[in-house]
């Protein structure tokens, strides 16, 4: 199979998980195929609902290392606070956000990676939000090397989709709806739902969806069309809906997130999926639509502390958790542990963080990120 057959089945693929939860660990795989890894992974992180991980797919890792990254070297890995920083849908590898040589002294690679033969791990951000983020990433084995261009090319290449199919699938996925058919599903989610023609027509709403265009606050229905008082989102949406019938791979990267605000001033979010291939066929076939349009509220905006702090004092990644380390166990020695790095490594960042911050010691570091962090220190 040629390369572009290979991304056209693949994105396909990636569409019906959005609807097919079950396809997920199949569309991993073949993920992990196409940009060069041997394995994938996607989580959904959520600090607001019990449980922590609500949502998490994982695919050629064994059990017992997936749950000792879950327990113990989520804290080791390097690239957490990196993608903490990093841009939605931009591609972060080990190089960048640490040298390559300092990452294969770390704990975590002599600890975890290395028995596995992983050599890189290349991850996108999906969704931030205030409380927590949706990852996907892919693993690179040792015998390949770190990440190279091609590889990071061939994550752009697919990351769009996967995230518009990771977005959509966790709205439906938190109804739990027994339905018997997709339309049986797709009306009974609590978000907004709407099938439309290339034109932007509807032709079926789920109760939410009816509900909203009553409202006439968010979106309307004129002259049978869906419409919104933002010019720019409802050309976001109609140029989705226009490109939805030439087949998955044209949607490429619009109406992923479709920002919406209510006359009100409630702020919205839509995602289009496109439903003219695969298995969505069947839930747009016998209303002749080419997409469905989700809406929903949109979660919090608001920076993390880490955010706030890196962008304010133009810390590096590797900075920002020496900070967050010397703040929350203590000196060089208990940082250097927690980090799994050598006790000179913490203390060459150190200098970099007292000349970036203006502070002189680890107790000003400490006073600095409280006033951040708690809005009761001046």
């Amino acid at each position: 199979m040629s390369d572009a057959a290979q991304l056209s089945a693949l994105i396909g693929g990636i569409y019906d998980a959005a609807l097919d939860a079950t396809l997920w660990p199949d569309v991993l795989a073949a993920s992990a195929r196409f940009v060069g890894g041997v394995s994938a992974g996607m989580c959904f992180k959520d600090a607001a609902i019990k449980g922590g991980i609500p949502y998490y797919y994982h695919l050629g890792i064994a059990p017992h290392y997936t749950q000792l990254y879950a327990d113990t070297y989520v804290k080791l890995d390097p690239g957490t606070t990196s993608r903490v920083l990093a841009e939605i849908g931009e591609p972060v590898a080990t190089t960048d956000f640490m040298p390559y040589d300092e990452f294969l002294e770390t704990r975590f690679y002599k600890e975890w990676a290395r028995p596995q033969q992983l050599a890189d791990f290349v991850t996108a951000v999906l969704e931030k939000s205030a409380t927590g983020a949706a990852v996907f990433g892919v693993y690179r084995h040792e015998r390949l090397g770190p990440a190279d261009a091609e590889m990071r090319q061939r994550m752009r290449l697919i990351i769009p989709h996967i995230r518009r199919a990771a977005l959509i699938s966790r709205v439906i996925d938190f109804t739990r709806t027994e339905a018997a058919t997709l339309v049986d599903l797709l009306d009974g989610i609590s978000a907004g739902m709407f099938l439309v023609n290339a034109r932007g027509r509807i032709v079926h709403a789920n109760a939410s969806g009816h509900a909203m265009l009553a409202q006439r606050s968010l979106l309307r229905a004129d002259g049978g069309k869906l419409t919104t008082d933002d010019a720019e989102a409802e050309r976001a949406l109609y140029d989705v809906f226009a490109t939805a019938d030439g087949g998955d791979a044209a949607v490429g990267v619009k109406g992923i997130a479709v920002p919406l605000t209510a006359n009100h001033g409630e702020r919205y979010v839509a995602h289009v999926l496109p439903l003219t291939s695969g298995e969505r066929r069947r839930a747009g076939a016998s209303h002749a639509a080419v997409a469905a349009v989700f809406v929903q509220k949109a979660p919090l905006d608001i920076p993390s502390p880490h955010e706030v702090i890196s962008k304010h004092y133009k810390l590096s990644p590797t900075e920002l958790r020496v900070l967050f380390a010397i703040v929350q166990v203590g000196g060089v020695a208990e940082a250097a542990e927690a980090l799994g790095v050598a006790n000179s490594t913490v203390k060459t960042h150190l200098r970099g963080l007292f000349t970036k911050t203006d502070t002189g010691s680890q107790a000003s570091l400490v006073k600095l990120v409280a006033s951040y962090v708690s809005p009761l220190v001046g």
